[in-house]
């Protein structure tokens, strides 16, 4: 039987539970959702929090604008948020890879055909491509999307059956219940005109991306006949029960 392939995206405020430092914790409940679930899905991820994996070690001295730190910052945590990931991931039998792309990487055609041969062979191989920006070149989602952008395009580009965005909410809520402040989960959308008129504007305090980052990921995905879900990541078990329909979450189909 083919394997229903699932792109997931990770924020910052999932990896690192809404702390200053990347959860170990969150990253062995995804690693053992996928174990559970890798006979009938595939899985590729698109993680954020690069950034946050370095604060834990390093406070940088500058003079420079802001926007350059957050760079440094980038390259000194890749390393380290991908070690967490490998040794977490392989004491469940399964095996990592890192891919890091930019924008342009999706606007030319022969990068888009070796993205797609490199990551269906990794696939194929039992390696779960891990995906970041390549925050030394490109500092898109580091100003605006906390690579939900980026996972909608990477969705599109390998034709993944489902797009799950993992924040820190049980999905979108309804723009009256927020202001009332008893949050209700907008379960069903057909028509994102009229989800924008719902969505808050505020952002998170470790993630870039509000809600309107992730429609817009929707947007994109749904032109490629995708289907995103808006989950909240920062539950146990949020993959496997979102797919069992035992979660509270956003569909966008």
């Amino acid at each position: 039987m083919k394997r229903k392939r699932i792109l997931l995206k990770i924020g910052t405020n999932t990896l690192t539970k809404e702390t200053d430092q990347i959860s170990r914790g969150k990253i062995e409940d995804i690693g053992r959702q996928i174990a559970s679930l890798k006979e009938q899905y595939e899985f590729i991820i698109v993680s954020s929090g690069a950034i946050a994996a370095a604060r834990q070690f390093v406070k940088l001295e500058h003079n420079g604008a802001e926007i350059n730190i957050k760079q440094a910052l980038a390259a000194i945590g890749q390393p380290h948020l991908m070690r967490i990931f490998q040794e977490n991931f392989r004491e469940l039998g399964l095996f990592t890879s890192q891919c890091l792309l930019s924008y342009s990487d999706f606007e030319k055609e022969a990068s888009k055909i070796n993205i797609c041969n490199t990551i269906n062979v990794l696939v194929i191989n039992n390696f779960i491509p891990i995906i970041n920006e390549n925050d030394t070149v490109s500092t898109d989602e580091i100003q605006f999307g906390d690579n939900d952008k980026l996972a909608a395009l990477t969705a599109t580009l390998l034709k993944a059956d489902l797009l799950i965005i993992a924040t820190n909410t049980d999905g979108i809520y309804t723009k009256e219940s927020i202001e009332n402040n008893k949050p209700i989960t907008i379960r069903t959308v057909n028509n994102l005109g009229e989800l924008e008129r719902e969505i808050s504007s505020l952002k998170s305090s470790l993630g870039t991306g509000a809600m309107q980052s992730k429609i817009e990921a929707a947007t994109i995905a749904k032109e490629a006949n995708i289907e995103t879900w808006i989950v909240n990541g920062l539950k146990d078990n949020f993959i496997i029960d979102s797919l069992n329909n035992k979660s509270s979450f956003t569909k966008i189909k």
